[in-house]
């Protein structure tokens, strides 16, 4: 584990985001939507920490509760993209033929419409909000995960261990469960753990333009937008969110190449 320091520093970032958003469940400084107007844009303070927003809202509180609330749409985002892509790679790798080619091209069309196109025409159809952003994440994650599976499915496929599970007359779908997915579940955590990181991101872009979280739930996207007007007289509104964005996915991002560095045999031989 020492030699793997990107693991390390993402593993303790990517934790730290985890126990401040579980924190918010419980217990913040301060209700994050309390307004209090007589403390408006105070400074950082032994009574606020990082000080208050325009409306006198503890800015620490907004944090970590906002914190909570992109963690909870990136798990419902990549669980949705596992969900939905995993067992469609399985199919079409398994399969081949046109059932491949049909969700191949499945996938390159959900890759045409990038996570803000498909936030939009939902926001059209649903209205904005968080379960919007879940969604229409979650929706771009459907062909990450196809792909990955297929190309783990297909090159496992040929190796003697599957091939004498079929000549010994195991159905596909017991195949697929018992010696397809287990050899490539490391390379879906790896994944998994890279786009929590892009799901986070993608969240705090559709809270800044108002397709994600709506007030007066905070998020770290809705913070910025907020800030942005205040950004001259009081810039640290705008860069305590920001820092818990780039903590966050540098931590997720780290993670996943300290585990795919780990839990590959070939990169752990080449290291060692």
């Amino acid at each position: 584990m020492r030699r793997h320091v990107a693991l390390i520093i993402g593993g303790a970032l990517s934790t730290l985001m985890l126990a401040m958003s579980l924190l918010a469940l419980v217990w913040t400084p301060y209700p994050p939507t309390e307004i209090d107007i007589a403390h408006r844009l105070a400074p950082p303070s032994a009574a606020h920490w990082l000080g208050t927003d325009p409306l006198g809202r503890d800015v620490f509180s907004m944090l970590i509760a906002g914190g909570h609330h992109s963690l909870a749409i990136a798990v419902i985002a990549v669980a949705a993209g596992i969900a939905a892509g995993v067992p469609l790679g399985l199919i079409a790798g398994r399969r081949g033929g046109i059932v491949d080619d049909l969700v191949m091209r499945g996938a390159d069309l959900l890759f045409a419409f990038p996570a803000l196109l498909t936030a939009v025409i939902i926001t059209a159809l649903a209205g904005p909000g968080a379960m919007a952003a879940a969604l229409a994440i979650g929706i771009f994650n459907v062909p990450v995960f196809a792909r990955l599976a297929r190309g783990a499915t297909r090159a496992l496929g040929a190796r003697d261990f599957v091939r004498a599970a079929a000549m010994l007359g195991r159905n596909e779908l017991a195949i697929s469960r018992s010696h397809i997915l287990p050899n490539i579940a490391a390379l879906l955590i790896v994944q998994a753990s890279i786009q929590f990181a892009l799901a986070i991101l993608a969240e705090a872009g559709l809270a800044y333009v108002g397709l994600g979280t709506q007030p007066p739930a905070p998020s770290w996207g809705r913070m910025l937008n907020d800030a942005q007007t205040y950004i001259f007289t009081a810039p640290r509104l705008a860069i305590f969110p920001g820092l818990a964005i780039m903590a966050a996915v540098l931590g997720l991002n780290l993670l996943g190449d300290g585990l795919r560095d780990w839990l590959d045999p070939r990169l752990r031989t080449l290291r060692d």
